[in-house]
This record gives C-alpha cells, sequence and structure tokens, in this order.
C-alpha cells in the first residue's frame, strides 16, 4: 500500500508538471495498491489518464471529508469511475450526519493529532462505524484525537482496520 501525496495533494494544480509520470509509474504496478486522496474532487476527472476507462484496479481514489459542510466530496468522487473509491472522515471534527455512503468502498475514520489537536467525539466515529457496519463496508479506525498519533486506536475496545478486498489480496492475504 503506498499513501500518495501524504503532504500535498494528487490533484492540486502545483501537480500539473509531474501528475502524468506519476500515472505512468502506478499502472505497470499491480503489486502495489496507491492510495490517492483528495480534497479537490472536482479536479479529479479532468486530471485522470486518457486509460483510466473504469479505473486502474491498483489506483483508489478518495476524498477528505472533516466536517458535514464537505459531504459534497463523496457525492462528486461518486460520479468517477473507479475500482475503490474511499472517504478518509480525519480529522473528524464533527457528526457527518449528511454523508451518504452508497457508492463508496471504504470509509476511514481518525481524530487530529499534535499538540493544538481538537478533540473528536468518540460517538461521531460511533455513529460512521454502525452505519459503515450496516451496509458491510470495511471500516478503518486509524485513531482518536491525542498529542500522539499513536494514541488510542481502538474503538470501543475493539481494532477496526477493515479494508476492501484487492484482487492482490486473494493471492497474498491481506494487507
Amino acid at each position: 500500500m503506498i499513501f500518495t501525496c501524504s503532504w500535498s495533494d494528487w490533484f492540486h494544480e502545483d501537480a500539473d508538471e509531474w501528475r502524468s509520470e506519476a500515472w505512468e509509474i502506478v499502472k505497470p504496478c499491480p503489486n502495489l495498491v496507491f492510495q490517492i486522496l483528495t480534497k479537490r474532487p472536482t479536479c479529479i476527472a479532468e486530471h485522470l489518464p486518457a486509460d483510466w476507462g473504469n479505473g486502474h484496479p491498483n489506483a483508489w481514489l478518495g476524498v477528505s471529508i472533516e466536517s458535514n459542510r464537505y459531504v459534497n466530496r463523496a457525492e462528486i468522487l461518486k460520479l468517477v469511475p473507479a475500482q475503490v473509491r474511499f472517504i478518509s472522515a480525519e480529522p473528524l471534527l464533527g457528526p457527518l450526519h449528511g454523508l451518504e455512503l452508497n457508492g463508496i468502498d471504504w470509509l476511514i475514520v481518525g481524530g487530529e493529532s499534535g499538540p493544538n489537536f481538537r478533540h473528536m467525539n468518540p460517538d461521531w466515529a460511533r455513529s460512521l462505524r454502525d452505519r459503515a457496519v450496516a451496509s458491510s463496508m470495511p471500516y478503518f479506525c486509524k485513531q482518536s484525537s491525542a498529542l500522539r498519533t499513536e494514541t488510542d486506536t481502538l474503538l470501543d475496545w475493539e481494532d477496526w482496520r477493515q479494508m476492501p478486498i484487492h484482487e492482490r489480496n486473494l493471492l497474498v492475504g491481506s494487507l
């Protein structure tokens, strides 16, 4: 698993100069899964490679949604063809009552970390977990809000580390 652009955004205009070359690296690497996360879903469609079709199996597209104000990002993502679409609800700063999970394949939830972290109410994470479980969607609880990222990765004393099934998983087991 390769989480791309952890300090950037694959679909930011500054990525225009290298994005085509990056797509050329992604496609011939079926042994790797590239998680491509953005806050700019309106830019995705115009920056996909010409041979994208229904998506490359090893390129998962996702959007960040930190509060109910941004749930429209999921609706835009659903319009883009992809093998796996995911939501990264982090840092989760409020409940996501307006989030519709249909058409989404994976839900990641996490609180903010660092010296000035903002508190994540565990009920917000529980609500999303319950909705994901009800729709048979893999749910991944990355962390609660804390000073350090490794603090409190459990939700209700359970480790939620589910992931979508990828064709590679069928051969080598869970990632």
